[in-house]
């Protein structure tokens, strides 16, 4: 498992190798992403802070084989892939409009 810090700090940990987790966690699709999902009111990557791709820790692993996936949910559309998981709160400010 390989966790993805921003200036140091975790931010999500995926159970792909580690090739396919600095495909995932690098890609620029997900920066992208980490530029709209918020962490306490501001966005989780600024586009200019280090991010960097290293193997997970004990705590963060126990916290990830821990996580309740959405493993019911088949969609034969969709092959099964690797797992990321955000190890911060994340909204995404595109969903406030539920209600």
């Amino acid at each position: 498992m390989f966790t993805l810090t921003i200036s140091d700090k975790p931010v999500a940990i995926t159970n792909a190798n580690e090739e396919e987790a600095r495909e995932l966690l690098m890609s620029e699709e997900f920066k992208d992403d980490l530029k709209v999902l918020e962490s306490e009111g501001a966005p989780l990557w600024d586009g200019f802070a280090s991010l960097n791709v290293r193997p997970a820790t004990e705590e963060e692993k126990t916290e990830f084989e821990g996580a309740d996936f959405d493993e019911d949910e088949e969609d034969d559309d969709e092959e099964e892939g690797p797992y990321i998981m955000f190890l911060v709160d994340v909204t995404d400010p595109d969903e406030d409009d539920e209600g």
